[in-house]
């Protein structure tokens, strides 16, 4: 049985001593010194709690209750002259013990075994886990340095609908799920709903920027991967008509988006009413910038997708086809026009493929549409399971929940959708972006996973996502 003696004084102590009483049990032993009767609570004490009554500060008086080995002294006073009294007094019969002072003085001792408990500090953090948007960490549990924390997931969570194990957890991991008062253990075939209060533990930094994802809100795309959208012109090897597809389409898509910035990049500029076109697009969030003297366009564009924290890529089919190896090492969305501009598109299509991979991005895909006000469409084609609703299905149905939007769900067995695609034009596929894609196309044709034969598709406009984590 661990003994533990409490000093105590006061309304503070009075609310300690009533939680203590609370979370008492019989495997301690409590003595408690006070020297006012106010500062006891106002019901009996259990057997194991033994009261005394008279100033701590007093070494004679101290003696009474220091004949015992204590495992740790606390000290709760309302005074400062006491809180210093108390401790030296203690201090003179046991150098060793452990002692826990609740401090609003900003006190100052050198002792390795003592320690001090800010009051303000307390008051202030469990006061500001209240503010709105705030992650609500652990302070008494481990480490207590963050790497504990409860996120509440909320309405147009990217979080929400999606199953645990779809969910990247890299150095961090959700370890329970409380939904309605009921504890709930995490499963790799549970989904996350809407107001469900996520628990969940690792590094604190990165716990960080997981509670950042949970709460982001609806529209925000091109975030999480940027803020802006950039279009990179090479006035060389592209002529007027290709421009100027590619410009409107930057456009429609910066005026429509939650972008920040559009960047239009010119390298190897020739004089034509084309490039006076774009010098008058310049405003407070339209920036033109012409390279005269680089001619190659691979380190621009990579310098300038991160130093100017860009979220989209704005391109085209023959760009995109002879860059698809260094645009997918950017990890930037990246989006390809089609023969229609992109302000005639009326769909957009998902193409089964990936569950975990097509989770991961269905809320970026769901948030593009919605901010471009297209309809959604989900075509599973799976000929061996064609009577199997598939997780990705319901995962899809739930979503569309969250942005108010309807998604058409439909099946095929034996009719490859690709193929009644390829006369129809105001399409917008989504696709994941896939590694794989720099490589040949020849095995590709033999795969299930219809976005693996993209390029089938090449003619419509088509937005390749990276995978999110």
């Amino acid at each position: 049985m661990k003994k533990v003696l409490i000093i105590a004084d006061g309304i503070l102590a009075k609310y300690f001593l009533e939680r203590a009483i609370t979370l008492s049990n019989d495997s301690n032993d409590y003595t408690i010194v006070y020297y006012r009767k106010k500062t006891l609570p106002n019901y009996a004490f259990p057997e194991n709690f033994e009261t005394y009554s008279f100033d701590p500060t007093s070494f004679e008086k101290m003696m009474l209750v220091m004949k015992k080995d204590y495992y740790q002294i606390m000290i709760v006073v309302s005074k400062k002259i006491d809180a210093a009294g108390s401790y030296k007094t203690v201090r003179q019969f046991d150098k060793k013990v452990p002692i826990f002072l609740m401090d609003r003085w900003g006190l100052k001792f050198k002792d390795k075994y003592l320690t001090l408990i800010e009051s303000k500090e307390v008051m202030a953090y469990r006061f500001a886990d209240f503010l709105p948007n705030t992650p609500v960490t652990a302070q008494n549990v481990g480490l207590a340095i963050g790497e504990i924390m409860d996120v509440q997931v909320p309405v147009g969570s990217s979080y929400a609908y999606r199953h645990i194990g779809a969910i990247e957890q890299t150095k961090w991991r959700i370890a329970a799920v409380y939904r309605n008062n009921n504890l709930l253990l995490p499963q790799q075939n549970l989904m996350i709903q809407p107001n469900d209060s996520l628990l969940i533990v690792g590094d604190p930094d990165i716990l960080q920027n997981v509670y950042k994802s949970i709460k982001k809100e609806l529209g925000q795309f091109p975030l999480p991967f940027g803020s802006s959208i950039y279009c990179l012109i090479d006035m060389k090897k592209m002529n007027s008509a290709r421009i100027e597809k590619l410009l409107d389409n930057a456009l429609f898509l910066h005026a429509k988006l939650n972008s920040k910035k559009l960047y239009i990049k010119i390298i190897n500029p020739t004089y034509s009413s084309v490039l006076i076109k774009i010098k008058e697009l310049v405003n407070d969030d339209i920036d033109v910038n012409i390279d005269y003297y680089n001619i190659s366009h691979e380190h621009i564009y990579e310098k300038d997708v991160y130093n100017l924290n860009i979220g989209l890529c704005v391109t085209d089919k023959l760009f995109f086809n002879s860059n698809i190896k260094a645009l997918f090492e950017y990890k930037t969305p990246v989006f390809k026009s089609g023969q229609i501009p992109l302000s005639e598109v009326k769909r957009g299509i998902v193409l089964g493929g990936n569950i975990d991979d097509a989770e991961r991005n269905s809320s970026i895909m769901f948030d593009f549409s919605a901010q471009l006000n297209l309809k959604m469409q989900f075509y599973d084609f799976d000929p061996d399971n064609f009577n199997e609703k598939t997780a990705l299905i319901e995962h899809f149905e739930n979503i569309a929940k969250l942005y108010e939007k309807k998604i058409e769900i439909a099946k095929r067995s034996e009719k490859n959708p690709i193929l009644e695609f390829k006369d129809i034009s105001d399409i917008l596929q989504f696709i994941p972006f896939y590694e794989e894609f720099s490589k040949s196309r020849v095995l590709s044709v033999f795969s299930k996973d219809l976005n693996r034969v993209h390029f089938v598709l090449e003619d419509k406009c088509q937005l390749f996502l990276p995978i999110l984590e």
